[in-house]
């Protein structure tokens, strides 16, 4: 019992019968108060009766044992840390009459272990995800209970934005996240989300103000201040017995971005300069999550408001399809190249576009928007589908060189589904550069994949792309998508095609309704691993009654009479009041196809609610181009009569030749 070391023996009984000065020490009782009492007696806490269980073992089996415990004499498990040393105590005859414990206290050495693990904890636990929300409450659940009974974290700006420096009191904070070792955080004065202002003489404040720790022990002088003034947050701290608060700034390179505050009320024992190291050490790690989730989340709501300012922001009404369209930007990844387009053109007739640009970012989206740019203006001049895609093509690999600088060609791609569909003759011609095939729903039908040539993607150069044509009843549905709606770790493609036909086959409403069927049908509840860009467009015809055609004759001569039919087609479709406009124009555009172009030579003339179409074609394929005449000159003023009359006008290129084309608007009469 002269032994530095704590040690104590038990009888047969196990009842204390000695110890020495350290074990009473160690114990925290005096040795008068605790003699002739059992281990559980003395701590009475599940640590004591577990010691007391390996002892008696020690006691019948007469085998030594090492034991760790974690007990304190007040009844705080954790307080201090044991390797005991079981022993059983032997008469002359070998018989077992106690047991023996030396106590070695490696408490110290205990909690450095437990910080060690706190901090190896926090790395790995600590910024699984690039959500700034996310990432302060796994801040919280970290710290609780190992350092702190209740934490808090306020963020200058969870969005994103960069915090005002330098930072002056009071400041307004938003409630990130907080966790407690009760259920229900009932110390939380704010849900997450709110925003809370600190004054100055509050430990958020001064800590963030300073940019350094705050840690009192309750009562505090600059505390009660502070709590005198905002009586519900000091009746609730008294309410739970909060004896310690330690305020930590979250800083990452250079920029202050919130504060985490912990407090205790269960454990007892105030914050050592131990745990506020600790504390910092965490937070530090978490300040980097934090701030990288920041930077991304800025990057994201950047690239996806310039992938919104890039798509169109509704579609266009035309007589040959209705459509709905949806855009979803990606879960996690960040926001891609994904877009849709549908874009009238000439004849009644309406273009129909999906595509997606390789990789994600604000690089993506800026190239998404020069494609659909560059779309649109080949769609102006009325190039097949094939041809526009072999255009693209060749804009996709220059945009390469740009971006891969000298010698090496950059990461830039894409892949664009094009169609064109008049409504005339109800033909749909479309294309594709390796993008995922539509899907076609007739009226009273089953929805079926059309079968197009695949088609190598945009920007491998040199390779030739190929259309189909397909005939569409009125009614008919067309289902454009990216590869975000039906590729998936979870699902099979296949699989997804075919839920895709089902919801796109299930009697619905309108378009709207059938787009949000196949979101809420194929996408998880997450959101999807990639961008999702969905256009359904519905095919409309225009009855053969809006619609009158003359093959013209050779003879200039001749035209006298097709004017007639035309002014008296005009009154047929009740349009005599645009009738003089239409005589010019048809005059003029019928001469020039005899003068300058090539026998066969057509007239056509489409009626629409809101327009008079007049297309001349012939089989010459050279374009007519609008200049101005010079004062001596006797023709040359035709074309810019007819730009002058008509709302717009132009020339396509068809297989077998040209068709000059011109719009007039029509006005309703009150």
């Amino acid at each position: 019992l002269q032994s530095p070391c704590a040690v104590a023996v038990y009888d047969d009984r196990l009842r204390l019968s000695h110890l020495n000065d350290a074990m009473a020490e160690l114990l925290g009782l005096p040795a008068e108060h605790i003699r002739r009492l059992r281990p559980s007696e003395i701590g009475g806490r599940p640590q004591s009766e577990a010691l007391e269980r390996d002892m008696l073992r020690v006691l019948t089996t007469g085998r030594a044992e090492d034991v760790r415990t974690h007990l304190r004499a007040d009844g705080e498990d954790g307080a201090y840390a044991w390797l005991a040393r079981l022993a059983p105590v032997t008469d002359d005859a070998g018989r077992v009459r106690g047991v023996t414990m030396a106590a070695h206290d490696f408490t110290e050495h205990h909690r450095a272990r437990e910080r060690l693990q706190l901090v190896n904890e926090a790395s790995v636990r600590i910024g699984t995800t690039l959500d700034v929300t996310r990432t302060a409450q796994e801040l919280a659940d970290v710290c609780v209970p190992a350092l702190a009974d209740f934490v808090s974290v306020d963020l200058l700006d969870p969005r994103g934005g960069e915090p005002p420096a330098p930072l002056t009191a009071p400041l307004s904070l938003r409630r990130a996240a907080h966790q407690s070792v009760n259920p229900g955080v009932p110390e939380a004065l704010a849900e997450p989300g709110q925003v809370l202002t600190y004054p100055s003489g509050s430990p958020q404040a001064d800590s963030l103000t300073s940019g350094r720790t705050v840690a009192v022990t309750l009562p505090h002088p600059d505390m009660e201040q502070w709590l005198a003034v905002d009586t519900e947050r000091r009746d609730r701290m008294r309410a739970l017995g909060i004896h310690s608060s330690m305020a930590v700034p979250l800083r990452a390179r250079g920029v202050t971005l919130g504060v985490a505050v912990l407090r205790r009320f269960r454990r007892p024992d105030p914050f050592s300069p131990d745990d506020v190291l600790l504390a910092e050490e965490v937070t530090a790690r978490a300040a980097v999550c934090v701030d990288n989730a920041r930077r991304f989340s800025r990057e994201r709501e950047t690239a996806l408001a310039l992938q919104r300012s890039l798509l169109p922001r509704s579609l266009p009404r035309t007589a040959g399809v209705d459509a709905a369209s949806r855009y979803l930007p990606a879960a996690r990844a960040g926001v891609g190249g994904d877009w849709f387009d549908v874009i009238p053109l000439s004849g009644m007739r309406v273009a129909m576009v999906v595509a997606d640009v390789v990789g994600h970012g604000i690089q993506a989206s800026a190239t998404m928007g020069r494609l659909r740019t560059a779309v649109r203006t080949l769609a102006d001049i009325d190039l097949a589908p094939d041809e526009l895609l072999t255009h693209l093509d060749d804009l996709v690999v220059r945009l390469s060189e740009e971006a891969g600088g000298e010698g090496s060609p950059g990461e830039v791609g894409a892949t664009c589904l094009y169609a064109v569909y008049d409504p005339v003759s109800r033909r749909c011609t479309l294309a594709r550069a390796g993008h995922p095939a539509p899907l076609m729903l007739p009226p009273g039908g089953a929805p079926r994949t059309v079968e197009l040539p695949a088609g190598p993607p945009l920007g491998l150069g040199g390779l030739p792309f190929e259309s189909a044509e397909l005939y569409l009843s009125e009614g008919s549905v067309l289902a454009f998508y990216t590869d975000g709606l039906i590729e998936s770790r979870l699902r099979d493609v296949d699989a997804a095609r075919d839920d895709l036909c089902a919801a796109l086959a299930a009697p619905s409403g309108s378009l709207d309704e059938t787009c949000d069927r196949i979101l809420r049908g194929l996408l998880p509840a997450g959101g999807a691993a990639d961008d999702v860009a969905l256009l359904l467009p519905r095919t409309r015809g225009l009855p053969a009654s809006q619609v009158a055609t003359w093959d013209i004759p050779a003879d200039p001569a001749l035209v006298a009479p097709i004017r007639k039919q035309v002014l008296a087609q005009l009154d047929t479709w009740e349009l005599s009041a645009v009738s003089f406009t239409a005589e010019l124009v048809v005059s003029e555009l019928v001469t020039n196809a005899i003068r300058y172009g090539s026998h066969p030579i057509r007239l056509r003339l489409i009626h629409d609610t809101a327009t008079l179409i007049c297309e001349v074609s012939d089989t010459s394929h050279t374009a007519p181009h609008l200049r101005r005449a010079k004062t001596w000159d006797e023709g040359g003023r035709g074309l810019l009569l007819v730009a002058q009359l008509t709302q717009r006008w132009g020339s396509r290129h068809t297989a077998d030749g040209k068709t000059i084309w011109a719009e007039l608007g029509l006005v309703e009469e009150e």
